[in-house]
C-alpha cells in the first residue's frame, strides 16, 4: 500500500471530490464544492515528492521533471480511480487528484432529464457536453456511454487523457485509449479510430483544430461522436467550434457542423441544500432541422429563442433548470443567483439582494 493511499481513503470517507497536496501547505479536500483543510502537518517538498513518485509511472516522472506538468490515472482496487495532475509551483511540487467512482451511475440515478439518456440511441451525429472545469461533464458522458453499452450492440472507442470512467463491455464492445500511453494525441487516435470500425467515439477533450475537424467529419459520415468543451452555453459552444478555424475555412466547418451536430448539453454543478451531495442544472439544445439551419446561416444568436420554443423536443434553458431546482428545494437562492445568467430573474428569491458591482 502506497503511503498516499491513506489520503485517498480519507477522501472517500469524507465524500470529497478532489484532494490537493501542495508543498508548504496542509492537505486540502474539496467537499461539496468547498475547500477544507485536513488536520495534518504542512507538507515538506521532499517528502511530498517521494509520496507522489511512489504512485506515478516511470515515464510520467521523467516527463514531469522535463516539463513540470503531467496527467495520469491512478487506481486503488475496490475504492476508486483518480485523475492525477502533478505540477511545479513556487514552493516545490503540487498535485491535485479527482476521484472517479468505480460504479457508473445511470442518467436516472443522476437525476438528468430523460432526453439525455435518449442521446445514447442516436444512430450518428455530434453530441457535446460542455461546462466549466469540475461541472460533472465526465460523469454525464459516462452515464450516456453506459446507456449505449447496455442497450445497443455497437463498438465504442473512448479517447481520453487520462482514462477516467472504465466501462466493462456489456452489449457493446468497449475499447479505451489513453493519450500519451496508447496513442500520441487526440487527433492521431481519432484518425486511427475511423479505421477501427467504430459506431460510437468518445473524445475526452476537443482541444485543437485538428481534433475538432476530425470529430465533426466523423459525425457527418455516419458515426456517433461525443465530446467536451469548456463553454458556458449552447450558442457559445457552436460559436467556439467555428471560431477555432481560420476565417477562410469557417464557412465549410459551419456547413459540416450543421450537418453533423445533434445536441449540446451545457451544465453547472450546485451543492445540494436538502442533503449531502451535488446536483447539476442543464441547458439542453436538440439540433433539429430549424437549429441546424440557424447554424448554417450564421444565426447562432437566435439559438436561445429556439431553445425556449423547443420544450416539446426536450430543450431547456439553463435558468429554467436552475429555477426548477430552486423551487424543489434542492439548491439555495444564493447559489441560484450566483450561477444563473439572468440575475434580475432570481433577485426576488434573495432575502438581501447584493449590489451587483458589474452593473455599476
Amino acid at each position: 500500500m502506497a503511503k498516499i493511499d491513506a489520503f485517498f481513503q480519507l477522501m472517500n470517507e469524507q465524500g470529497a471530490s478532489d484532494l490537493h497536496l501542495v508543498a508548504g501547505q496542509q492537505p486540502v479536500l474539496r467537499i461539496r464544492g468547498e475547500m477544507e483543510r485536513v488536520k495534518y502537518n504542512v507538507l515538506d517538498n521532499d517528502e511530498l515528492r517521494a509520496m507522489l513518485y511512489e504512485i506515478a509511472p516511470e515515464h510520467k516522472i521523467k516527463q514531469f521533471e522535463e516539463t513540470g506538468d503531467i496527467d495520469f490515472a491512478y487506481e486503488i482496487p475496490g475504492l476508486a480511480r483518480y485523475r492525477a495532475n502533478f505540477f511545479q509551483q513556487k514552493y516545490g511540487v503540487g498535485a491535485v487528484f479527482r476521484e472517479i467512482p468505480t460504479k457508473i451511475l445511470t442518467c436516472a440515478q443522476l437525476g438528468l432529464p430523460a432526453v439525455v439518456s435518449k442521446l445514447a440511441s442516436l444512430p450518428r451525429g455530434l453530441v457535446l457536453v460542455t461546462g466549466p472545469t469540475g461541472s460533472g461533464k465526465s460523469t454525464t458522458l459516462a452515464a450516456i456511454i453506459d446507456e449505449a453499452n447496455r442497450t445497443k450492440k455497437d463498438h465504442i472507442i473512448t479517447i481520453e487523457d487520462p482514462i477516467e470512467f472504465v466501462h466493462q463491455s456489456q452489449s457493446c464492445v468497449v475499447n479505451h485509449r489513453e493519450v500519451g500511453l496508447h496513442t500520441k494525441s487526440f487527433s492521431a487516435a481519432l484518425r486511427g479510430a475511423l479505421r477501427e470500425d467504430p459506431d460510437i467515439i468518445l473524445v475526452g477533450e476537443m482541444r485543437d483544430i485538428e481534433t475538432i475537424s476530425l470529430a465533426v467529419e466523423a459525425a457527418s459520415t455516419g458515426h456517433l461522436v461525443f465530446g467536451t468543451l469548456h463553454t458556458m452555453n449552447a450558442a457559445k459552444t457552436v460559436d467556439r467550434i467555428i471560431e477555432v478555424f481560420p476565417a477562410n475555412e469557417q464557412g465549410q466547418i459551419r456547413s459540416n457542423l450543421a450537418d453533423g451536430i445533434r445536441a449540446v448539453v451545457s451544465q453547472v454543478l450546485f451543492k445540494r441544500a436538502d442533503k449531502k451531495g451535488r446536483v447539476a442544472a442543464l441547458e439542453i439544445l436538440i439540433a433539429n432541422s430549424a437549429v441546424r439551419n440557424l447554424i448554417r446561416e450564421s444565426k447562432t444568436f437566435q439559438i436561445p429563442s429556439m431553445i425556449q420554443t423547443g420544450k416539446k423536443f426536450g430543450m431547456q434553458m439553463l435558468d429554467d433548470a436552475i429555477q426548477d431546482l430552486l423551487q424543489r428545494g434542492l439548491i439555495t437562492p444564493d447559489d441560484a443567483y450566483l450561477k444563473c445568467n439572468d440575475k434580475q430573474r432570481f433577485r426576488p428569491f434573495l432575502k438581501t439582494p447584493p449590489a451587483d458591482f458589474t452593473e455599476i
